[in-house]
């Protein structure tokens, strides 16, 4: 156990007022569910919102309701993603497709992606990974074709933009997650997002079915929130990131979870929910932006032109090497740097889904699972945590300049290739 400042990968801003409004909204009328989902829906122009108990039931939920428009069994969804997405579809009984992903900008390999669509295909998911804006036009096109829905995993993207409109809300559907360490946070919680009106008869049959969340799971959920809002803070993070059992940081496959309506704590927690969100981004996106240039990363930010805005939940960092990954991650540890190693597989490597996907090969998305690391952007990040996390990771960045996946110029260009190889081809541009 080592007492230092530690800083947390992801943390998202919560207040002592915010938990205070929680409580409240337990023990005295609180603020209203359809007052914080008509305000939403507003924010990101959509017909229907629906607030639910997390990011992976508000997939299932999505998943549910195309299910019961459509015979086609088949989610496509990119080979390195959060544990949470294929946990959602096992547990709507669909069939799990993979698409390789290009390692330098972390959205779908495209060429892949054209062998995959066929009239099977319930629905293709493009994931904003981090909050870089996944190509929403060219997924959407390709979708199109086939006759098969486009459902946006927003989950760590909400306040972006793609061409103009909130991400979230461009595809047939979109959800979000409230989990810790998203972009706001309510403890756990999700959101469903349509301007289908389609979808929505269905999305809100399945709605009305869902029961409400027990009084018991929302205190356990305050208790638990107001944890983190004490020991997330650099000075008192070592402390729970020194206990194993707690288990920080890992990601799960759990194809079985609760579904059901968020009570009035949740509502009232989020009564802020606007200015927590656009302060936290701006502060991430500002951290993203020092990063990238004292790194030379060469992170375009989104222009004008294009309408695309990124929103950092975490800076992605492709390194040269898995043991580079390795090193860096345990710099990280001994000094608290908050570096993180994310996803520790693709996929297909997930014990529990051994045999679904023999004989295919996910070059690319192996590639990212070994060799990439995240550095933090949250609120809690000082000037002082910035220097030492660039002193740390510049060690590491010589050899590939402006590894960086997402809206850049990357250094090197990856194709897939259907014998399974990856090709990376290093240039100095």
């Amino acid at each position: 156990m080592r007492i230092q400042r530690t800083l947390a990968p992801a943390a998202a801003p919560i207040t002592l007022h915010d938990l205070v409004n929680g409580i409240a909204g337990i023990c005295v009328r609180g603020r209203s569910l359809e007052t914080f989902t008509a305000e939403m829906r507003g924010f990101f122009g959509v017909r229907h919102l629906f607030p639910v108990s997390s990011g992976k039931a508000a997939f299932s939920i999505i998943l549910q309701s195309l299910k019961s428009l459509s015979p086609r069994t088949r989610v496509l969804i990119p080979a390195y993603t959060c544990f949470s997405v294929p946990s959602a579809i096992v547990n709507c009984g669909l069939d799990i497709v993979l698409c390789d992903i290009d390692p330098t900008t972390l959205d779908f390999n495209f060429s892949h992606l054209e062998t995959l669509l066929d009239d099977r295909t319930l629905c293709v998911v493009p994931t904003h990974l981090f909050g870089i804006p996944s190509d929403l036009d060219r997924v959407m096109g390709l979708a199109k074709r086939v006759g098969a829905f486009t459902v946006e995993d927003a989950a760590q993207a909400m306040g972006g933009t793609y061409k103009g409109r909130p991400i979230g809300s461009v595809a047939d559907a979109g959800f979000f997650s409230l989990g810790r360490g998203k972009n706001i946070t309510c403890g756990s919680g999700g959101i469903v997002l349509t301007s289908q009106e389609t979808i929505a008869s269905v999305l809100r049959r399945e709605y009305q079915d869902l029961p409400a969340e027990p009084l018991g799971h929302a205190l356990r959920s305050l208790a638990s929130l107001a944890a983190m809002w004490l020991f997330i803070r650099p000075s008192l993070y070592w402390f729970p990131s020194s206990l194993p059992f707690l288990r920080l940081g890992e990601t799960f496959f759990c194809p079985q979870f609760p579904e059901w309506k968020p009570g009035r704590a949740k509502a009232s927690l989020l009564s802020r929910w606007r200015q927590r969100l656009e302060r936290s981004n701006r502060i991430r996106c500002r951290i993203a932006q020092t990063l990238s240039d004292r790194l030379r990363l060469n992170l375009q930010p989104g222009s004008s032109e294009s309408s695309i805005t990124p929103i950092h939940l975490r800076l992605p960092f492709l390194l040269e090497t898995s043991e580079d990954k390795r090193e860096l991650c345990r710099i990280s540890r001994r000094q608290g740097l908050g570096i993180s190693p994310m996803y520790p597989t693709a996929i297909d490597a997930i014990p529990a889904l051994a045999g679904r996907f023999t004989g295919n090969r996910y070059p690319g998305a192996a590639a990212v699972a070994d060799r990439l690391v995240t550095l933090p952007v949250h609120h809690l990040v000082n000037h002082r945590d910035l220097e030492r996390i660039v002193q740390a990771t510049k060690a590491f960045a010589g050899s590939v300049p402006g590894a960086f996946p997402g809206l850049v110029h990357p250094p090197a260009a990856a194709t897939w290739d259907p014998s399974g190889q990856s090709h990376l081809i290093h240039s100095a541009g």
